[in-house]
Order: structure tokens, then sequence, then C-alpha cells
């Protein structure tokens, strides 16, 4: 029920026999794969229908609810970071006996391990588009996720620790706020990076770019998806080899 763990466990060639409508990837293998419902409500009897030995959720991505609800046996990951995202690939690969699960583990820890690099403003990693370049190197870089109203995300969040690891300052809201709604005209001192997903800011380019800030628009599932696609992104702007698949 987590796109990014079900790419995970099928990159892995873990049986997946139920997914969200949100799990997209990796495309040659999901489209036989039947859609239970979304990462926030699911139709328990399709799940039944396909008799799983286990239903796999995350306390960030799925409602306390599913997990009530859960009527087969489940397995709840929490990653709220790399660190985390290191440990929960190390637990699914004991609780799956996969050797490939492991290997992504060790492939994040490398991550975790690799040098900081200096961010670069004029060399944004998943760049799409540029609102407006940066015209200075600003102390602090503003993630936004939505629109109406405007929310960005914190360091305590596992996009923060993406963004922290490829060098970037995230912006310091307030303790345990972790997708702060704001007032972007408050964060005029930030550059902006405004996130493919959830809220697809790339069909606001005009809007955007018409407003008095500076900024572009990255590949969300870079940052967010936690899991092999994110060690992926990371090993290639760290300077790390790919993984082998």
């Amino acid at each position: 029920m987590v796109p990014s763990w079900t790419e995970t466990l099928l990159k892995a060639n873990v049986n997946v026999v139920g997914r969200t409508r949100f799990c997209i990837h990796p495309p040659q293998k999901i489209t036989n794969i039947p859609i239970v419902g979304g990462t926030k409500e699911v139709s328990w009897d399709l799940v039944m229908d396909l008799k799983p030995d286990l239903v796999l959720l995350d306390q960030e991505e799925n409602p306390l609810e599913m997990a009530e609800e859960c009527p087969v046996p489940y397995l709840a990951t929490h990653v709220s970071s790399l660190d985390s995202l290191q440990k929960e690939l190390a637990r699914l690969g004991e609780h799956f006996e996969n050797a490939k699960l492991m290997e992504f583990s060790v492939a994040c820890l490398d991550v975790l391990e690799a040098p900081t690099p200096s961010w670069d403003f004029a060399k944004i990693p998943a760049f799409q588009e540029w609102v407006r370049p940066a015209s200075k190197n600003y102390e602090n870089v503003a993630y936004m996720i939505w629109k109406k109203p405007w929310m960005s995300v914190s360091r305590e969040t596992y996009i923060g620790s993406v963004l922290e690891k490829l060098g970037a300052k995230v912006f310091a809201f307030p303790e345990g706020d972790k997708y702060p709604v704001v007032e972007i005209e408050e964060l005029k001192d930030c550059f902006f990076l405004f996130s493919s997903e959830p809220f697809p800011f790339q069909k606001k380019m005009g809007e955007l770019k018409a407003m008095d800030l500076e900024g572009a628009v990255v590949d969300g599932e870079s940052y967010s998806w936690f899991g092999v696609r994110s060690i992926e992104f990371l090993r290639h702007h760290l300077g790390l080899p790919p993984i082998v698949y």
C-alpha cells in the first residue's frame, strides 16, 4: 500500500499481488497487478480476494485506521529519514529473507556514509525547469509540495534528509511541524524548490514565473520516493556506483 515500497519489492523480485493506484513503478511490472485502493483508502474485499500473506504499510504514507482495520497480517514501516530507510530495508530483507533487499540496505548505508557535497544552485539535482535562476547563494532552501494553501517540508521529513544529504540547508520551521502551511511571502530569503508531486507545479509555471521569487521545479519522485528510487538518485549525485540488478 506504499508506492515506493511496491517499486522496491518488485525490483527485489518479491511477489507483489496487489497495489495502490499510485504504484506506477516499474511500469513494465505493475501492469498486471490489481489495484485495491489508494494510500489513504483501501477495499479490503479486493485485498482478501488476492489472498496475500502480508499487507505492507508505512506510518508516514497510510492512516492508522488502515492498519487497525487490516483483516490479514500486516507490517508497518516508519520511514522519516535516510537513516530510518536503511534500517527498514534491512528489516524487510530479514522478513522476506531477500538478499536483494539487504543489498539495497547496504547501498543506502553507503549513501549515509558518503561525504556531503556543497549545494550548487546552478546544478540542482533532479532539475526540471527554472522559475527563475538563483542570483545569489541563498542560505536556505524551501521545498514546496502544495499550493492553496502553500505547504513546505521540514528537516524532520524524509525529503528534508535527502536535501540535506545533497548539501542543501532546509529552512528551519518550528520543531514538530513536518509539513508546515506557510505564507510564501515570509520565505523570500529562501530559494524555492517546487516539487512535481503531489501538486503538479510544472503545470503552473506561468503563475510561478509571475511571482517575485527565485526557484526551480524538480522531480518530486527523486526526493520523496524512499526505497530504491531515491537511493539510485542519491548514489548518482554523490558519485557512488549504480546499484547492480
